[in-house]
């Protein structure tokens, strides 16, 4: 019977099935991971990229010991929201850490919602757009 452990001296290796796992349940987004002691994984697309993948924001949350949620300074994923979580040991010290591609960081919600009151304006100027008694297609 074949049996993965992920330790705080997991490799690439030891990570790839349970990070593939990750990958397929997340719809192929990409993925990383890594633990304490060793370089890790990058899943992108059905394939591993890279067996000795580190990233910026993976060793601040192996550091750290917090989940984050940012747009990395550099690296493949430079600019591009990523949520990063630590793995835990039974004491609670973090022994690795895995991290995603946040599809919901990419949309800016209260930026969306400003952005479209500002075209509405222009649209429709002072007055609501649509009225309640007009089509949508009254006021183009």
């Amino acid at each position: 019977m074949e049996q993965y452990v992920i330790s705080a001296s997991s490799t690439a290796r030891d990570l790839a099935p349970v990070m593939m796992c990750i990958h397929d349940l997340l719809g192929r987004l990409p993925v990383t991971a890594r633990s304490r002691d060793h370089p890790g994984i990058r899943i992108e697309e059905g394939k591993v990229i890279d067996q000795a993948y580190t990233g910026p924001i993976l060793e601040e949350v192996l550091a750290e010991n917090t989940v984050k949620r940012v747009r990395p300074p550099t690296g493949p994923y430079r600019g591009i929201p990523v949520v990063v979580a630590p793995v835990r040991d039974g004491n609670g010290g973090a022994i690795g850490a895995i991290g995603i591609v946040d599809v919901t960081g990419i949309f800016d919600l209260a930026g969306f919602m400003e952005q479209n009151a500002g075209v509405r304006k222009q649209v429709c100027g002072e007055d609501p757009c649509p009225l309640p008694t007009e089509s949508p297609a009254a006021k183009r």
